[in-house]
This record gives C-alpha cells, structure tokens and sequence, in this order.
C-alpha cells in the first residue's frame, strides 16, 4: 500500500483484524463467517503532506501541526500490528556515487533462504506455525529467550518509548529472525537493540 495515510481510516482499520489473527470474519444478520487471512502488509508512508520532513536541505512546508493531523490518519493501534518500521532518509550523492560493491541479491536471498529452513526445521512439529511471525505467546517463550542483559536492554526500550505488550512481542520475533539470518542460536543484546530500532514509529517525539 502506498502513501498509507492517504486511504480512509476506515478501510485501514478493518485490516487490524486479520494482521493479528490472520483470518476475517463477515458478520451478518443471519450468519458468521471466518476465513484465513494471512498475507504480509507492506506499505509506505510520507511522515508530511509535502514529504520533506526528515530533509534537512529541503524547505519546511508542513507545520508540526499539519504533520500530526496528516500522521494520525493512521490510527495507533493499526501501527502496532506493524512488526517493521524503517525510516528512510534522502540518499546523498555520494553515495548513489559509490562505485564500492554492497551486497548483492543472490547473497541476500542465500541468508533469507538459510533463515527460512532454520525456522522450518523449529516449527516441523507444528501444523499451523511455520515461520517466526506465526508463533504464539508460549513459542515466543520457548525460542525467544534472553540473557540478563538483553532482558534489561528491552525493559529499558520498553519504558522510554512506553511499548505496548503487542510491541514487545513483535519486538521478541524480529529479534528471533534476525538471529537466524546471524546464524545464531541464541538472541543477543545486538540482536534486540537492532529489532528495537525496527520500530521508529513508536518512538516518543519522532515527528522531531
């Protein structure tokens, strides 16, 4: 979905639903119906209307006023079932100038690959889980254990930007998988500190 906060609210809020129970239900007079929903949201969003606002050499066109008033047709809640959020600045010209070799796709693919039978082979047993997004309360506590300093570092996240127990989960999975594409068996203190950067859109002040 692009340019998110420009669909109705109402048509965004009734996605809230099958995000955290990945399946629909139709009610009507004489009848219910539920059917599985599950399919992953990508959307993209300008945290303006004139979409300037992490620029700074472009010109201030929005007041804080309007960006919050344009940002708050995208309700909390609907934010909160997001398990991502990455912040995007304006790539500078020396970098879209770097002649240096990043990362290629095939590379990539090969450790998203390699991920996704790790996480196969954990959830084998399981005939409705089969990846880190879809596990439960007591799957996030059998696999997602944490030592006592990552345990601190997340209650520290957790009390600064006032997480939501649904974000300290999601915070908990993120961190499950990028474990898995480190080729770790464990969850460390990096592993956290990275998913907990995965979700600017909970920090307090954002809009500047």
């Amino acid at each position: 979905m692009d340019e998110l906060p420009e669909f109705k609210r109402e048509v965004l809020e009734v996605m809230r639903q099958p995000l955290e129970d990945r399946e629909v239900t139709i009610s009507r007079a004489k009848f219910t119906v539920t059917y599985p929903s599950s399919f992953m949201l990508v959307a993209s969003m300008n945290p303006s209307p004139g979409g300037y606002f992490n620029d700074p050499n472009a010109p201030v066109t929005s007041s804080p006023a309007e960006m919050q008033r344009y940002l708050s047709k995208v309700s909390g809640p609907l934010l909160d079932r997001i398990d991502i959020h990455i912040e995007v600045t304006p790539v500078p010209f020396e970098k879209l100038s770097d002649e240096r070799k990043s990362e290629t796709s095939v590379e990539i693919r090969k450790r998203v690959t390699e991920a996704r039978v790790i996480q196969t082979q954990r959830f084998s047993e399981s005939e409705t889980v089969h990846y880190n997004a879809q596990m439960n309360s007591k799957q996030i506590r059998n696999y997602c254990g944490l030592d006592v300093a990552s345990k601190e570092l997340l209650k520290t996240a957790m009390d600064r930007l006032n997480l939501s127990a649904r974000a300290y989960d999601r915070i908990l999975k993120v961190s499950r998988t990028i474990a898995d594409l480190d080729g770790s068996d464990s969850i460390n203190g990096t592993h956290i500190s990275e998913a907990i950067q995965y979700r600017s859109l909970d920090r307090e002040g954002w809009l500047g």
